[in-house]
């Protein structure tokens, strides 16, 4: 048994929930809740001064841009999304290989764990290298002590061979790469990528295996146009057509979406995932947060940060909306590890209470005001960020000591990814821009 002692607990974040006093750990689980003297035989850290809080959830990263930070770049600036997307990423893509596969997943979760970061829903891409590359991800993660649930991305840009060998792996994956830590769903990149065959093969495995797709959906105006041109369905309708929309579905983005495919999302029960860092980086424009009625939080490759993405979100959709409150990231954030538990079949993840997975983070924060269930909202808009984190718990294992990775010497992995990232740069510097283009866009 190990107790966490003395500290102020978040134990719900919707509906916002504060306790203060002990919490204690058994078989990976939280036993309870309380404030009764624990006996002498047991573990304990102590968490005077601190917020325990439910490990973050980053419900779409791509942890393969983890070696993509500073990388050079000498071609013309792209100047729409469909540019960035020729001109850097399906160049990096092209350029990965199993080593920088492994040390892309070593260094992002990493990364994602000292921000406070417990599970990533991954969507990967390497078409140079598929075969047996989720298990290489899923194994790295798991080293260093972090849940997941990993799929690799279908797509039709770079041929019918690779997108068939795709869908392979993600069904090597689902039958034997899962379990303990790690999980899966099938990944697709986009509708502006996908052939109806390919799309229907995807949607024939999530049935197969009774798991959801996770996929890029109107990221962009330019998927909205190919869609129309492809099928004259806007995106939505085109992957409801195909049935590929339910509760365990999650779409990424979901920027360019009108009215009636925000409706079609919420008949389905799918959940949408708000990237707000990276549209802004992208300049795809806002999604309509407010209007989705089950929404999560990603950093779609940027960082493991959810603190950072969690603020960023709450910002952008207040400057869209002033009457949006910080209790609208809490919801989200809530969101996020309510689908990353429905994956797990863990429905209390996200929680800290009696049977909940002790997946916890002990935050050094001392507030300076009070700090109760109504002023959490206000604490982690304003007061919150990843520089607070001390300790990482997952599945009522220390990932993370003062600070430190406990499974895994971090400065082993940032040598490794350096190197990699060298070799890497080498070869996406060789990879000409992509040749592939949506349909209908000018």
């Amino acid at each position: 048994m190990l107790t966490l002692a003395g500290g102020t607990v978040v134990t719900s974040l919707d509906p916002p929930r504060v306790e203060r006093g002990n919490i204690v750990i058994g078989d990976g689980r939280v036993v309870e809740v309380s404030d009764r003297r624990r006996p002498h035989a047991d573990v304990a850290i102590d968490c005077s001064g601190c917020v325990v809080i439910p490990g973050n959830v980053c419900a779409h990263h791509h942890l393969y841009s983890a070696l993509a930070r500073g990388m050079p770049y000498d071609l013309a600036p792209p100047e729409s999304f469909v540019q960035v997307l020729q001109r850097v990423w399906w160049r990096l893509d092209r350029a990965l290989d199993e080593p920088s596969n492994r040390a892309s997943a070593l260094t992002g979760g990493a990364d994602a764990l000292l921000a406070g970061t417990t599970t990533i829903v991954d969507h990967h891409a390497s078409p140079n290298a598929i075969d047996a590359q989720l298990e290489v991800i899923g194994r790295a993660l798991t080293e260093l002590g972090a849940r997941s649930v990993l799929c690799y991305e279908v797509t039709d840009r770079d041929g019918a061979e690779r997108a068939a060998a795709g869908i392979r792996e993600n069904r090597r994956h689902l039958t034997h790469g899962t379990g303990g830590l790690v999980r899966g769903m099938v990944g697709a990149h986009a509708s502006f990528t996908l052939s109806d065959e390919a799309l229907e093969a995807c949607v024939g495995l999530a049935r197969e295996s009774d798991v959801g797709i996770h996929i890029h959906a109107a990221e962009d105006a330019a998927d909205e146009d190919d869609a129309l041109a492809r099928s004259g369905a806007r995106v939505l309708d085109r992957l409801a057509d195909v049935g590929a929309l339910d509760r365990r579905t999650l779409l990424a983005h979901c920027v360019a979406v009108d009215a009636s495919e925000v409706e079609l999302i919420d008949a389905s029960g799918a959940t949408v995932v708000h990237n707000a860092r990276s549209n802004m980086n992208n300049r795809v424009g806002h999604a309509p947060v407010a209007s989705f009625g089950r929404l999560a939080l990603g950093t779609d490759g940027i960082d493991g940060d959810m603190f950072a993405e969690a603020r960023a979100a709450y910002w952008r959709a207040r400057e869209a909306d002033p009457a949006v409150e910080p209790a609208w990231l809490l919801g989200a954030l809530a969101g996020s590890a309510r689908f990353a538990g429905g994956c797990f079949g863990e429905p209390l993840l996200g929680r800290i209470e009696a049977g909940a997975p002790a997946d916890l983070v002990v935050l050094d924060y001392d507030p300076p005001t009070p700090f109760g269930a109504d002023d959490l909202a206000g604490h982690w808009a304003y007061g919150f960020t990843s520089r607070l984190v001390r300790d990482v718990l997952v599945a009522g294992e220390v990932a993370v000591r003062d600070r430190t990775l406990v499974r895994m010497d971090a400065l082993e992995i940032s040598a490794l990814a350096r190197e990699q990232a060298a070799l890497l740069w080498e070869r996406v510097e060789r990879t000409p821009s992509h040749p592939f283009e949506p349909k209908g866009v000018a």
